[in-house]
């Protein structure tokens, strides 16, 4: 069965054994953070009640922390912490610090005066009365607080298979990145499902008797342990190799399944962003990646690719992609945008990519020195007929190739330009263009092929001998389901690839897939 024909529930039973181990590394995920931002928050809350004059200081700064986007918060643990679960865990935990720290202090704050000193006169010191008392007494605006703390993490917790430390985010960007609806549903609906059952039940906790109460604040913490443990429950034996392939590349044909079907390979694999592989690779973290032929970053971290002896990967040629009623609105357009054509072979692009993805350099530079290097570089006519929206997805080579868009159509036509770049994966940009958001941006003829026409793997291997029966294929095919145009081809071939540092690849004797597939299977 393919993929458009099976629904959710068929889709969700295949990939049962993967679901259930993404789920438990989020729940593990989640009350590790938990646990610790609990130790953390509520010392800091309890201080705060006693010297007063900090909780200002100490409430803005966890504000602050609360306020920085998590996909931020978490581009700023990689350098001090690397990838994988341990940056993860960090930046969860300092989401869940402010809801704690506050209640902590409020629900403190908010035991009767009378009480306390009813306490005291009975001979309680302060520390009795903190324990048995203003905490116990705090303690359902506390749970309140931990409730709170829970469902963000919940949420923020799929982010972290962004970065290889697992849960069900596995799941949603891939799916978002291959525009497969079921695999995004495979990943939201459990995510969602969690956060209300924890919220439920914590609310539960919260309502509990004040004479339950104390039996409560003694197996909350082992509950909590146990929870955190979930996290080492699926993990596996690494093996011999570890591999990291990105979200998308985990659900194509000419990815992860293409791998295991043509070439029976069987490898450790962890998911992680495209941003942090190829560091992850040359730090050793990682031993074999899924990348990009023309990717800069090759030459950058010495890395070499493994040949394709089996033929998975389709020819990856670039071009731009525009719907028609765009070019009937704007004639001059097509040609405009075909300056570019035969202009950049692989190795061009490559250099290209390693100015912006080593070195640096901003991706309107770049693109600004190729096209005086090629005399096509022409001042702003600063025109204002129509503005022609550019999109790309969210890697280095895409914002070149919409800033050289950029500045042609700046100088060679008439038209204002709008860009929105870094849109994610194929979905989301082929969604905006469809949905009118975007005008063009530049696609790859495989991943039209594989990702958006899902061809059968019999067209597929029909169409795949050349570059141009893979390019006239799709491009009948989106002039007929979609009335979208390809135009004529950038010139370089940016297929996908297995890679691995060189130096580890030698000296393991591995030059292809196969060879990595006999090395894997050696006992």
């Amino acid at each position: 069965m393919n993929e458009q024909q099976q629904n959710l529930w068929q889709f969700m039973q295949q990939q049962a054994g993967k679901l259930q181990e993404q789920t438990l590394q989020h729940i593990g995920l989640t009350f590790i953070s938990l646990c610790i931002a609990v130790l953390i928050g509520l010392p800091l809350g309890i201080l705060i009640v006693r010297r007063k004059q900090l909780s200002g200081i100490v409430l803005g700064v966890a504000g602050v922390l609360q306020t920085i986007p998590s996909i931020a918060l978490l581009g700023f643990m990689i350098p001090l912490l690397g990838i994988g679960p341990k940056p993860a865990i960090v930046a969860l935990l300092l989401y869940a610090l402010l809801p704690i720290i506050r209640n902590t202090y409020t629900g403190i704050l908010g035991v009767d005066a009378a009480v306390k000193e009813a306490a005291l006169a009975m001979g309680m010191s302060k520390w009795q009365i903190l324990f048995k008392v203003e905490l116990l007494l705090a303690m359902p605006v506390i749970f309140a607080g931990i409730r709170t703390a829970t469902v963000i993490n919940v949420g923020v917790a799929t982010l972290a298979s962004l970065i290889a430390a697992g849960g069900l985010g596995e799941f949603i960007f891939g799916g978002i990145s291959l525009n497969n609806t079921n695999m995004i549903l495979a990943g939201a609906i459990p995510s969602a499902l969690l956060a209300v059952i924890f919220d439920l039940l914590l609310s539960m906790v919260q309502k509990i008797s004040f004479k339950k109460l104390k039996r409560v604040v003694y197996v909350f913490p082992i509950l909590l342990i146990v929870l955190c443990l979930f996290y080492i429950v699926p993990a596996k034996s690494e093996g011999k190799l570890i591999a990291g392939f990105t979200p998308e590349f985990m659900g194509r044909q000419d990815g992860d399944l293409g791998l295991r079907s043509k070439y029976g390979l069987k490898i450790h694999t962890i998911v992680i962003s495209d941003a942090v592989m190829y560091k992850a690779a040359f730090e050793k973290h990682l031993d074999v990646i899924s990348g990009y032929s023309t990717d800069g970053r090759l030459k950058a971290y010495n890395l070499v690719v493994l040949d394709d002896d089996k033929h998975i990967f389709p020819p990856y040629y670039a071009a731009p992609i525009v719907r028609d009623e765009v070019l009937k609105k704007f004639p001059d357009l097509e040609q405009t945008l075909n300056l570019l054509a035969g202009k950049i072979n692989d190795s061009v692009m490559t250099v290209l990519n390693y100015r912006t993805d080593y070195l640096h350099q901003s991706p309107e530079r770049v693109a600004k020195d190729f096209l005086v290097a090629n005399k096509l570089w022409r001042p702003e006519k600063g025109g204002s007929d129509g503005v022609v929206r550019i999109g790309s997805k969210i890697f280095g080579e895409q914002y070149i190739l919409a800033n050289m868009y950029s500045m042609l159509i700046k100088g060679y036509t008439d038209h204002e330009v709008s860009t929105k770049t870094g849109l994610g994966g194929t979905k989301i940009c082929f969604d905006a263009l469809t949905n009118n958001q975007i005008d063009f941006y530049p696609e790859y003829t495989g991943t039209g092929l594989l990702a958006i026409l899902q061809a059968s793997p019999k067209i597929v291997n029909e169409v795949t001998i050349n570059r141009d029966s893979t390019y006239n294929y799709v491009q009948r095919q989106f002039e007929s389901k979609y009335q979208i145009k390809w135009l004529k081809p950038i010139g370089f071939n940016n297929a996908y690839a297995l890679m691995m540092r060189q130096q580890q690849a030698r000296q393991l004797g591995i030059k292809t897939i196969s060879n990595l597939k006999q090395f894997l299977d050696r006992k």
